[in-house]
């Protein structure tokens, strides 16, 4: 019940689940929509279980971008909506190329972002890892609760 005094019920809080070996081994989702906002968890660049971009600083950070893109896509959003970027290095010397490959993807959006260098990854050869925070301002609509093959939607 709304209404003076009273708060309107809080969406549920979506869970976007995917095949990702990481997602059951640490246990967490690959993207979660609270209210107006959807996270996207870190991305590495990999394509197929396969890294992308071999030694390439700006192809890991395309392909792990592209990546973390598609997680948004069951919620209806795409790189208009995206608010916020992080983005981790190993090497400062990359920053050039991965700013780049951000630049290209993301254009007059022009999220805030965040760009840090770490000492490493959990997987050998990853140079880059992002993560993406999306507004979805009031439409709340979720994934499709029968999404068939592919990611699986849970509510709660």
């Amino acid at each position: 019940m709304s209404g003076p005094g009273r708060a309107a019920a809080a969406p549920p809080v979506q869970r976007l689940r995917s095949d990702r070996p990481w997602e059951e081994t640490i246990g967490c989702a690959r993207a979660v929509a609270a209210g107006d906002r959807v996270l996207v968890s870190g991305t590495m660049p990999a394509a197929g279980g396969q890294l992308a971009g071999e030694f390439d600083p700006y192809e890991q950070a395309r392909a792990a971008f592209t990546d973390a893109l598609a997680a948004l896509a069951p919620f209806g959003l795409g790189p208009d909506s995206v608010i916020r970027t992080r983005m981790y290095l190993v090497h400062a010397r990359d920053t050039e190329a991965v700013g780049r490959a951000h630049r290209e993807i993301f254009g007059e959006v022009r999220p805030a972002s965040t760009m840090l260098v770490v000492s490493g990854f959990a997987e050998t050869g990853v140079l880059v890892e992002v993560e993406i925070e999306a507004y979805r301002g009031e439409d709340r609509t979720g994934p499709d609760p029968h999404p068939g093959p592919g990611p699986a939607a849970t509510t709660g």
